[in-house]
């Protein structure tokens, strides 16, 4: 059983989290201005050197507007926020993953197409060896990051940026969660096999085969996740 490291958490982490779910909660409305810092630091128990600092990263993350003589208004995260908010709102609301997976479908197939069509031969060994690392891994959570390793060669192999930053993204959103949705990686030889079928037309150059190789597993693989996910809510 591999261990992970524990995280240390300063007291801005802290804070910073408490403030960002409380507005994307409803808890601080969007719209609406904070309490004057004095008042909102007493209020989470904190000093307002701290406070300043997470409204600092929450302001940079679109959460948050200050205006010097008006306050720091809540501003809406749809409107304003960015793709690095996914990972919270996806342990705040599992129904995030829905969409999560369906936008990881439909750029996944663009991205296995765009790779079979610009696939180099160095490319190629790099992908095959990243399959071969699932069916090595020791276990479903070893398999789970080996395979997510594939997508990212996959995105890479497009030789667009964007798309590296995008499947980062899409991955950063449900990997924080992927102990309760590992049933796709429970045998890493069967595992590697199924992406190995996503993976070999994009060596070969067959784009519309890799579309739709890429379409099919990451369907079933997000179908099989969200079984996952139902069970435990049932079990709880």
């Amino acid at each position: 059983m591999s261990a992970e490291a524990i995280v240390r958490q300063s007291v801005v982490d802290v804070l910073e989290e408490r403030l960002r779910t409380n507005i994307l909660d409803g808890t601080h409305e969007a719209g609406s201005l904070l309490p004057p810092e004095r008042e909102l630091a007493a209020s989470y128990g904190v000093t307002r050197t701290t406070l300043k600092h997470a409204l600092s990263r929450l302001e940079q993350a679109g959460l948050l507007r200050t205006r010097h003589g008006v306050g720091t208004r809540v501003l809406d995260f749809l409107r304003s926020g960015g793709a690095d908010l996914l990972p919270m709102l996806v342990r705040q609301d599992g129904r995030w993953l829905s969409d999560v997976f369906e936008a990881r479908l439909t750029i996944g197939g663009i991205i296995a197409r765009k790779a079979a069509s610009r696939c180099k031969a160095s490319q190629a060994v790099v992908l095959r060896a990243a399959v071969d690392a699932v069916a090595k891994a020791p276990d479903s959570a070893g398999a789970q990051l080996a395979e997510a390793e594939v997508h990212r060669e996959l995105a890479r192999a497009t030789g667009n940026r964007v798309y590296v930053l995008l499947t980062n993204t899409l991955l950063n959103a449900y990997l924080p969660v992927r102990h309760v949705m590992s049933s796709p990686f429970a045998d890493p030889a069967i595992a590697a096999d199924r992406i190995r079928l996503v993976v070999e037309p994009v060596v070969e150059g067959k784009v519309q085969e890799a579309g739709r190789a890429a379409e099919s597993y990451l369907q079933l693989t997000a179908e099989e996740m969200t079984a996952d996910l139902t069970k435990r809510g049932r079990r709880k």
